[in-house]
């Protein structure tokens, strides 16, 4: 596997990080931590807990259930990397390319995202998309493109995934079109505004979720928990709620637009 350090660089490194390595005199210099990442031996914990690993090449590392638990990751191009497991609670990962990524199991909470792009359309192969099954983002900040990610089993809970008008330069909203939800706890998570046509959204936890002006058409809530979900001017035409739990206290569900177009 070819080591690609710096993006549009091969060799400068040490050059282009030569301002952040004096900053951080305490730390092991960027390459040296990029070369650990490759040179771990299978059980080995390696911890980058804290540490700036800000633009770099990392498509295709294995970063064998490594600690980084707050590390700088911004603008990194982790396509195709295996992060399954890996503890990134409080990382920033904002302006990363995730296409193929693997967060199975991982811990991000309270991560941020900030316009990372897993996959740019629903047009797009499921393949391309990134992998979250099962993984801790409660709390987390995401205003991504990530259309067909896989999110079943995940922890959502109070994360925030939807416009957030606060913020400069983010996406219009967050793409989690075709995304697959099945199972997830999406409890008090804020999907306000988010685009969530065709995602699959089976028997999740949806309790206290906030989902306003969301689109939510032709989505699957099949077997959902929706108490107190709030779908005020949500979009939920051709949506499925068969056998979905909580209608009743469900907020502003029958002003939803084209409620008449949902499937009950």
């Amino acid at each position: 596997m070819k080591l690609r350090l710096l993006r549009g660089s091969g060799l400068g490194l040490i050059a282009a990080a030569g301002v952040a390595a004096s900053a951080m005199s305490a730390e092991l210099p960027l390459r040296r931590i990029v070369e650990q990442l490759f040179n771990a031996k299978p059980g080995t914990q390696l911890d980058f807990s804290g540490k700036d690993l800000s633009l770099l090449d990392l498509s295709g590392v294995d970063f064998k259930r490594a600690k980084l638990a707050g590390a700088n990751m911004l603008g990194d191009d982790l396509t195709g990397a295996n992060l399954s497991f890996v503890n990134l609670s409080g990382a920033k990962l904002d302006r990363t390319t995730l296409a193929r990524a693997n967060f199975t199991g991982a811990d991000l909470s309270r991560a941020t995202l900030f316009d990372a792009v897993g996959s740019l359309t629903f047009e797009q192969p499921a393949a391309n998309a990134p992998i979250f099954a099962g993984a801790n983002l409660s709390g987390a900040r995401i205003f991504a493109r990530l259309s067909r990610a896989d999110f079943r089993k995940a922890n959502l809970s109070g994360a925030r995934l939807g416009t957030d008008r606060n913020q400069f330069k983010m996406p219009k909203q967050t793409d989690l079109s075709g995304a697959l939800f099945g199972e997830a706890n999406l409890t008090r998570a804020d999907l306000t505004g988010a685009n969530l046509i065709f995602a699959d959204m089976t028997a999740s936890n949806l309790t206290g979720a906030v989902m306003m002006t969301a689109d939510l058409s032709n989505a699957d809530l099949s077997g959902a928990q929706l108490s107190g979900a709030d779908f005020t001017d949500a979009n939920i035409y051709g949506a499925v709620f068969r056998n979905a739990k909580g209608l009743q206290s469900a907020k502003r569900l029958d002003h939803a637009r084209n409620r008449d177009k949902a499937v009950f």
